[in-house]
């Protein structure tokens, strides 16, 4: 009986989430916001598991993402699958998105006002999805949740945020235009994973501090 109330429970909790998500990327379609919806073909919110304990946000959509409607479909998306089937995960098990939702003219980056303008979207996928872990890809991600450290400094090392881990990394597209970085970039996506498998050990993550967790217990912090 307790296994039937859980599965019901996990049901409706499934359905409510993708409703909700789906009641934001509308918002999205209609949002004008700032001026990239004059420019926008098509909106890009996000997509994967509305359920996910993981949740990558990167920084906004590119010329294939503007035309499909959707994350990470260009060179960079097909590296983060790989990078994600390294560790045995999958974009339909994680949750995909990014800082602004419209694509920034000739793919430049996006301006803060427009990061600004665009929060509220981000915001309620992470009060809807209420992930365990964000991955932040890119400088411009990072910095919404702590602004003012340097990505290559600080990627690879997990801190939390409220009640979440915020788990840095190098944009896959860094690692296309500069391929010295994508083994960085597959490290530290294997530390991710032992993350992932040994969350239950991060209690020692101070707020906003990295882990003082020893590298022997997660071996997460091995260079």
């Amino acid at each position: 009986m307790y296994t039937y109330k859980s599965n019901i429970f996990k049901l409706l909790n499934t359905i409510n989430a993708k409703n909700a998500v789906v009641g934001i990327a509308k918002r999205i379609a209609q949002c004008e916001t700032c001026p990239l919806y004059k420019t926008r073909t098509l909106t890009v919110p996000g997509e994967g598991d509305p359920t996910s304990d993981i949740m990558f946000i990167g920084e906004a959509p590119g010329l294939n993402e503007d035309k499909e409607g959707s994350p990470f479909v260009g060179r960079a998306g097909k590296l983060l699958d790989q990078l994600l089937n390294e560790i045995g995960l999958s974009r339909n098990k994680v949750f995909i998105t990014n800082m602004v939702k419209c694509r920034p003219p000739n793919n430049r980056d996006p301006a803060p006002s427009e990061m600004s303008s665009c929060s509220r979207h981000l915001d309620s996928q992470i009060q809807v999805i209420e992930p365990t872990v964000i991955v932040t890809l890119g400088r411009f991600s990072f910095s919404k949740f702590f602004p003012g450290l340097s990505i290559s400094k600080a990627r690879g090392i997990p801190r939390t945020w409220k009640n979440k881990h915020i788990f840095p990394m190098y944009h896959p597209a860094a690692a296309l235009y500069n391929p010295s970085l994508r083994p960085r970039l597959a490290h530290d996506f294997t530390k991710l994973s032992q993350l992932l498998n040994e969350s239950h050990h991060m209690s020692k993550i101070h707020n906003g501090s990295p882990s003082q967790v020893k590298p022997k217990q997660l071996g997460l912090f091995d260079q």
